[in-house]
């Protein structure tokens, strides 16, 4: 596999998964209750998948094609990778509870990792970047479809997570009521 063909099916991944926050918006605008009772299980599927599909792809990254990760993207994969731990026990004790958590986990990830892709659009860094003789949180070895680079599709997975959690936060809400 080369460089060009592993960016290309990130980037096709990363535009699923927009269209998929794009379609889920417009579901939970038109109320729809169908599909609410398995975002649970959903969301751990999606951060299961990225937690399986990161590690491959950061192990082919950085030990085939030498890309060092930089902190910032260190920082990214905390708070996604400690999200597949959280869903495990949510599902396993059939917790809906985990929605809060797995909402703010994902709104800071979501912040994080726009503030990345900013800067890795050629933004002016206004904290420094933790990189401490890893790879350069300003540097893309990633761009795909002229707008789509590593940062980016982690806060595309992290704005899927965060809309599958506000499905089941007001669902709890309407079972209480």
């Amino acid at each position: 596999m080369t460089l060009d063909s592993l960016n290309f099916l990130v980037g096709i991944g990363t535009v699923a998964m927009q269209m998929a926050v794009v379609a889920l918006v417009g579901i939970f605008f038109m109320r729809e209750k169908a599909i609410e009772q398995y975002v649970v299980r959903f969301a751990f599927l999606v951060s299961f998948a990225a937690l399986s599909a990161g590690l491959v792809a950061s192990l082919i990254y950085s030990e085939y094609f030498g890309i060092l990760p930089c902190g910032l993207c260190w920082l990214s994969r905390i708070f996604m990778y400690s999200q597949v731990v959280l869903f495990g026990v949510a599902l396993w004790r059939r917790e809906q509870t985990i929605a809060w958590y797995a909402l703010v986990l994902s709104v800071l990830g979501f912040i994080l990792s726009m503030y990345h892709h900013y800067l890795q659009m050629g933004g002016t860094s206004t904290i420094p970047c933790p990189a401490t003789g890893a790879g350069d949180c300003a540097k893309r070895f990633l761009f795909e479809f002229g707008y789509i680079t590593m940062p980016l599709t982690g806060a595309s997975l992290f704005a899927l997570i965060s809309i599958l959690m506000v499905f089941v936060i007001r669902r709890a809400r309407e079972a209480h009521v």
